[in-house]
This record gives structure tokens, sequence and C-alpha cells, in this order.
């Protein structure tokens, strides 16, 4: 009963705004000191040196650093506005474009909050300007930001490789699939709605635009070409097994040095001021992970998961009982706290419930990668929001982008579903 204690009171302090990696290592302690005595936290520094070790986690620093990297180098505003040209002149043409360079800037920096203000900045004027709907122009630029957390290489499918003690290959392998559907979802969308309605997403005439179209070809090949060598690199790289992620992470990083190079970009300060940001998140990163580890510990060591245990599997419909409570568990938490203390916090407790029911892990883990997915987009603490929010003009309301964001969590949840019912279609071994 101890554990489910300490589990509601670490998340009433999150919801109070107390830190995270403080809230779920103080929690630990004090429920830890209070049930079994100082002797509990014998192995705790074994614990630590295991993450220490953990040679997939090295990766997490890398990818974070080539994202960065490529952020500084203004990649997505040579994206954005190469995109932008080629279809802009197509009904919702802008709209789609943001969508198609949301999932490359996915696909090469993985950074959702980076890519939120990119687009935001650059794409949200331009369709204000030509008359777009408010809730469509920002819900689009939400929804294609949050694509970094399923389209590979993702920081929460190296996490949950670690958590699930799974190749972060297979992960990445078998993300890519429901990631591109999720990007066709949007389009389709996109393109009926411009359809049905057309003063929601008029097209931009080419008189209003500068520059030659062959010009904005060439301009826009050379802002498309040299991120997707590097994503191939990266990426192909690990899909084939030639490379582990932690060793593609490390090319990924000196890739996006010469990227940054190439674009004229590059200088000591930018690396330097690249590798100090990178020190910042990671550090964060592990600081939850050691408080994490620390609070599972106890919540294992006072019979907490044997307690969730016997309620999910003594569910009706066992294994569709347990993933339909475990998704909506995680969604609603998504709500309100951010999906690196979900993956450290409450999936280490579904998931040897999962393998007693015999689910598959990588799909299992898929399935918590989409759903965590809507954590960036779902009022009324989701990330993307704010990022959005943060840079948006001040026509833009906050209501307009909670009720713009609705399509595309709608679009997530039912991918989420076909998912769940048909994971044929995406690779997967059939229930």
């Amino acid at each position: 009963m101890i554990g489910l204690i300490m589990f509601a009171v670490a998340l009433l302090l999150l919801l109070l705004g107390f830190p995270v990696a403080f809230t779920f290592g103080g929690v630990a302690v004090f429920f830890g000191l209070l049930a079994e005595g100082p002797g509990i936290f014998a192995l705790m520094p074994h614990r630590i040196w295991s993450i220490m070790n953990n040679t997939i986690l090295m990766a997490i620093p890398l990818f974070i650093f080539m994202g960065i990297v490529l952020q500084k180098s203004n990649l997505a505003e040579r994206l954005l506005e190469s995109m932008g040209f080629l279809f802009g002149e197509i009904r919702g043409g802008i709209a789609i474009s943001t969508i198609l360079v949301g999932a490359l800037l996915a696909a090469s920096t993985g950074v959702v909050g980076a890519s939120v203000v990119a687009m935001g900045v650059i794409s949200l004027p331009v369709m204000l300007k030509y008359n777009y709907d408010k809730r469509l122009a920002t819900g689009t630029i939400c929804a294609a930001g949050t694509l970094g957390q399923i389209i590979p290489p993702s920081i929460i499918l190296i996490i949950l490789g670690d958590v699930f003690q799974e190749p972060v290959g297979d992960l990445f392998k078998a993300a890519l699939w429901p990631g591109l559907s999720l990007v066709g979802f949007y389009i389709i969308y996109i393109v009926i709605i411009a359809l049905i309605k057309k003063d929601k997403a008029p097209p931009i005439r080419l008189e209003q635009m500068t520059g030659s179209k062959s010009h904005q070809v060439f301009q826009a090949l050379k802002a498309v070409v040299p991120p997707l060598v590097l994503i191939v690199l990266v990426l192909g790289s690990i899909l084939t097994g030639v490379a582990t992620p932690t060793e593609s992470s490390s090319v990924g990083g000196v890739g996006a040095i010469l990227l940054a190079a190439f674009y004229g970009r590059f200088s000591v300060r930018m690396v330097w001021e690249s590798s100090l940001e990178t020190v910042k998140i990671t550090a964060m990163v592990f600081a939850i992970l050691i408080g994490a580890t620390a609070f599972s510990m106890v919540f294992t060591y006072t019979g907490g998961d044997y307690i969730v245990e016997d309620f999910m599997t003594s569910l009706p419909g066992e294994e569709w009982g347990f993933l339909i409570l475990s998704m909506l568990a995680i969604m609603v938490l998504g709500f309100f706290i951010d999906f690196v203390e979900i993956s450290y916090i409450v999936v280490p407790i579904l998931v040897p419930i999962a393998a007693a029911l015999g689910i598959n892990p990588v799909w299992y883990a898929i399935l918590i990668a989409m759903n965590l997915q809507t954590s960036f987009l779902t009022p009324p603490f989701g990330f993307s929001l704010f990022y959005l929010k943060g840079v948006a003009p001040p026509e833009v309301r906050t209501t307009d982008i909670y009720y713009g964001v609705m399509p595309f969590i709608i679009l997530q949840m039912i991918v989420l579903a076909i998912l769940v019912v048909f994971p044929q279609w995406f690779g997967f071994p059939p229930h």
C-alpha cells in the first residue's frame, strides 16, 4: 500500500511544480526510510553505476547535440522557405509543406521544442498573411513539431529501448511506418479541409512569391538533399545493422557539424554553445533517470508492483483490458506530466505485466511512444502549445491553439487504434 501512496504523493508534488528529479528522489528517500530503513538503499550505488555504464543511453546526448547543431544552422528556415515555394500554389500547400518539413526535422533533429518554435516563427506569419484559418495553421504547426516523438531517431525510443531492454534499432525500424502513416493522415486531413472549406487554406499565387521556379527548385534541393543524406547515413546504418544507435549518433553529430559548415554557419562559438545546451538537457534527463531509479526501487521493494500487477492481470479481457487501461492511463498522465517521467516511472511498472500477458514488447513500446506523442498536444499542459504561444502573434489566442490541435489529436488516436487492432498492417505479428 505504501507504494501506491508514494506514487500519489509524487504525482501531487509534480502537479504543484516541484522539480521532477528531486521529487522522485526525495519521495523515494522519505518512504524508503519510513518503510524499510536505510538498508533499502544499499544497492542504489550499483544501480547508478549501471546507468553510467549503459552504452545505449550514450546515444541520447549525441542525438541531442546533432539536433541542436542543425537547429543553429537554420535548417528549419531553409526547408520551410524552399518547401513553401514548391507547394504554395496548391490549396493548403503551405500547411502540407509544414507537415513535410516537420517530418524531415523529426528525422534529422528530433527536438520537438526547436521544431515548433522554428515553424511558428517562419511558417505561421506566412499562413496568417495569406488568410489561412488560425486554428488550422496553429494545429498544423504543433502536430508537425511533435513528429520527432515517433519518427526515428527519437529520444523517447532510446529511453523505451532501455526500459524494455530491447534493441533500439528494432524500435527505430518498428516506428518508421506508424510515423509515416501519421504524416499521411495529417496531409489527407489538410487536403480534405482545403477542398471542403476553401477559404481556410487558400493557395499562394506564383506572382506573390519571389524568384523563378527553376531557381527555387534548385534552392529547395540544396536545402533538402544534405539533411536527407545525413538521415540516410544515420538511420540507414541503424536499420541495416551496420552500426549501433550509439555509433550512428556519433556519425550524426559529426554530420551535423559538416552540414553547418556546408551552410556557412560553422564556428567554434556555435559548437561551444551547442555543447553547453546538450550538457544541460542531458543532465536533466539523467537526473530524472537517477531519481526515477530510486523511486522504482522503493516502489518495488514495498510491494507496489505486485498490487498493480494483480489488478491489471485480473481485468476482464486480459490482454485487451490491460492494453486499453494502460493506454488510457498513459494518455491521462500525459495531460499533466512529461514523457520522460512517464517513461521512467509508469512504464517500468507496466513492462513485466505486458510480458506476463505475452504481449510483443516492441509493438507495446511503439504503442506507448505513439501515445506519449499526444502529451505534447493535449491541453492544459501540452508543451507544444506553450512553445507556439510563446512565438505566435498577439492575434493568435490560446483558445485558437487549443481548438486547432483537437483534430490532430483525434488523428493520432485513430492511427494508434489502427496500430492496436491491425498490427500486421505495420509489420507486427497479428494478435
